[in-house]
């Protein structure tokens, strides 16, 4: 999977230590600590969730196999840098963690309706970070290989929460050996840290102007109507950070500056700050 506009993003400092983790821990699992009880301490296993409160993050770093680890790798180095410049860094970790102990919640309360097996892997924290970018960067086309098919960022979430419902409800049967319920609890939780955002900067967003304030007033005998602010369209952008920054920008001339979230004010001072530095 790649994007259509940009090669492999350079990476940030979080997504690289948390690779970097992902990659120690399968290389100790592997070399060192070869037993199947190593294996099993850190696995998620909702029958006992609640006994070993260190699985609901543990599970997130560990991966059945290279391939397993090779693909979520992949995605985390994809999705994960543009996110992180985006959340500032402590906010990305702080993110991806929520997403990924959310995930295993998730299954834990679906546990209480039918028998989640036990599972591994970063995948639900991942799919937390790839629906992050598509808030963020919803119309920015993708390519899902090996299909040459363009496919943007909010589709490819709507993808893959469909495929993870069919999941739970028809392929869990014939055990297939995804952790459907984790991907689920992924998107779920990521979900609801941006609502939650939504809801908390509309509360704080400035009441409109009285009513009398709106109405044309007359001046030298004809009606002076007020000036409204109208966004400049803009041309698409290749780059995601213009693109952002194009958004936030229409945003500002439509709304005013108490529109941004805390998410949006910070993006256009790290934007300033690089800026001067060059």
């Amino acid at each position: 999977m790649s994007s259509s506009a940009l090669p492999l993003p350079r990476l940030t400092p979080w997504v690289l230590r948390l690779l970097v983790t992902m990659a120690v821990v399968q290389l100790l699992l592997a070399t060192i600590f070869t037993s199947p009880a190593a294996f099993d301490l850190l696995t998620f296993d909702p029958a006992r969730g609640l006994g070993r409160p260190w699985t609901v993050l543990s599970y997130a770093f560990v991966h059945v196999g290279l391939l397993h680890l090779l693909f979520n790798g992949v995605m985390l180095a994809v999705f994960g840098p543009a996110v992180e410049r985006r959340l500032g860094g402590p906010a990305f970790l702080l993110y991806y963690v929520y997403c990924a102990v959310g995930a295993a919640a998730f299954a834990l309360l679906l546990n209480k309706l039918y028998a989640v097996p036990p599972f591994v892997g970063a995948s639900g924290a991942i799919l937390g970070v790839l629906l992050a970018y598509a808030v963020m960067y919803p119309d920015q086309e993708l390519i899902l290989f090996p299909i040459p098919i363009p496919i943007t960022a909010r589709q490819l979430v709507f993808l893959y929460a469909a495929v993870d419902i069919l999941g739970v409800l028809v392929f869990r049967r014939f055990g297939d050996g995804t952790a459907h319920e984790a991907h689920l609890g992924g998107l779920l939780f990521g979900w609801l840290f941006f609502r939650l955002q939504g809801l908390g900067a509309a509360r704080h967003a400035p009441a409109p102007p009285p009513r009398a304030l709106q109405q044309p007033a007359a001046v030298g005998g004809r009606e002076e109507r007020p000036r409204v602010s109208t966004p400049v369209p803009r041309l698409p952008a290749s780059d995601p950070v213009q693109a952002e920054l194009d958004r936030v920008l229409d945003k500002i001339s439509a709304k005013g500056m108490a529109s941004l979230t805390p998410a949006e004010r910070k993006f256009l001072d790290e934007v300033a700050r690089k800026k001067k530095e060059h």
